[in-house]
């Protein structure tokens, strides 16, 4: 090695990239004792005792080897199967890819599709990793600014206006994080319109699709033109609240789940074989748990919608996913003062709305995955952050 620092070896694509904003608040939080964290998407239910029964009896029996790249036949049956009733239908042989966590699936998914400057349509505000993992394939991120007016969700208009010739893929996630937005049949079938018009390619993280509140979630893939057009990506942690499980899915043309596969045997090999054990057991029997979970987000969702109105605070009302957005910017501070003077004079750790793009701004994260005396007291103290801080009080416009 010369004299250079490691830094000057590092990829400066890398170099590029921010740290998480989640995280920083996350890190924050740990340090300080009597903090409520609504900060970070995780399901504060374990998992169902029959899934751990299940994966624990597996290992009794010595079930501890490797998979099959693609994963279990058995398992990829049963996502087929589940998937069938959404009305698409795959082959599990040749068009299912377990993989670990749908961050793998997002992550191999793009690295598989971009050619270095090929364009990544995504909707914001969006999840994190979104810009940074199609920059790190070599793409170019081209975001879409969705707004609280629109009840931040993608129009046809709006994504037709930033197609360009280098358009490759459309990115999207409803019911989305950190919104809580979904997106109507009518509205998605525009974009399925688009989508074949100019010949694009859709990547549909669908981790959310169990928690919708309002209406019925629409599987894109399942729209007429659009099963071969389409990389669906899922998971089992937030439905089955299996987060530290690390399981997920991808689905898809057979030509596109055989070169993902490729990326996903020279890196990650399989998934492990517990979580697999555990993901077959949550498909096959977690119904009912997942419909009392759901039952109770909705419940907690109330909750705090009711909480911010009392409070002040403008928030459109989330049809999905288990996450509130409420806008902040007319109490005189940008969201991450506001995220960070509550942090340090409440205890309440949100996340501020700016990490997740274009669209953000003004508006903060409230994860409502907590239990519903812990949303209680954080609505109550931040009520009293915005008192005695001397702020008027917002306007107060309800969907």
């Amino acid at each position: 090695m010369s004299n250079n620092k490691w830094s000057d070896y590092i990829n400066p694509s890398v170099k590029r990239i921010p740290p998480s904003g989640i995280r920083k608040f996350f890190d924050l939080a740990a340090e300080m004792e009597g903090v409520i964290s609504l900060g970070v998407g995780e399901p504060d239910f374990v998992t169902p005792w029959h899934i751990r029964e299940a994966c624990v009896y597996s290992l009794n029996r010595g079930r501890t080897s490797y998979t099959s790249n693609q994963g279990l036949l058995e398992l990829r049956e049963e996502i087929a199967q589940y998937l069938g009733s959404q009305r698409v239908h795959y082959d599990p042989k040749k068009e299912v890819l377990v993989t670990v966590g749908v961050s793998e699936a997002l992550d191999i998914a793009l690295r598989t599709l971009i050619i270095p400057g090929d364009e990544v349509i995504i909707p914001t505000p969006c999840y994190v990793s979104y810009i940074p993992c199609t920059a790190l394939a070599g793409g170019i991120p081209v975001t879409v600014q969705t707004s609280m007016e629109d009840n931040f969700r993608l129009t046809a208009d709006k994504l037709e206006a930033v197609i360009t010739p280098k358009s490759k893929v459309l990115l999207l996630c409803f019911p989305n994080n950190p919104t809580g937005a979904i997106m109507d049949r009518e509205t998605l079938l525009q974009i399925a319109e688009l989508v074949e018009k100019h010949d694009l390619l859709v990547i549909a993280d669908e981790i959310y699709e169990r928690l919708t509140y309002n209406g019925q979630h629409t599987c894109f893939a399942s729209l007429p033109g659009m099963r071969d057009r389409t990389i669906i990506l899922n998971g089992f942690s937030k439905a089955y609240a299996m987060t530290g499980w690390r399981l997920g899915y991808a689905a898809g043309h057979e030509d596109f789940i055989a070169a993902m596969n490729k990326i996903h045997q020279y890196t990650m090999l399989c998934a492990p074989i517990t979580a697999q054990v555990a993901a077959l057991e949550a498909l096959r029997n977690g119904k009912s748990a997942v419909d009392k979970m759901v039952a109770q987000y909705n419940r907690r969702r109330r909750l705090v919608l009711h909480g911010f109105k009392e409070i002040g605070l403008t928030c459109f009302e989330p049809g999905g996913a288990f996450y509130a957005f409420p806008y902040v910017g007319d109490t005189g501070l940008t969201a991450a003062e506001f995220a960070e003077n509550l942090l340090l004079e409440e205890k309440v750790a949100v996340v501020p709305g700016d990490v997740f793009g274009p669209g953000g701004e003004g508006c903060i994260r409230c994860s409502y995955a907590s239990s519903v005396e812990d949303l209680t007291e954080a609505i109550k103290r931040m009520g009293r952050f915005i008192k005695h801080r001397g702020m008027k009080k917002v306007k107060t416009v309800y969907s």
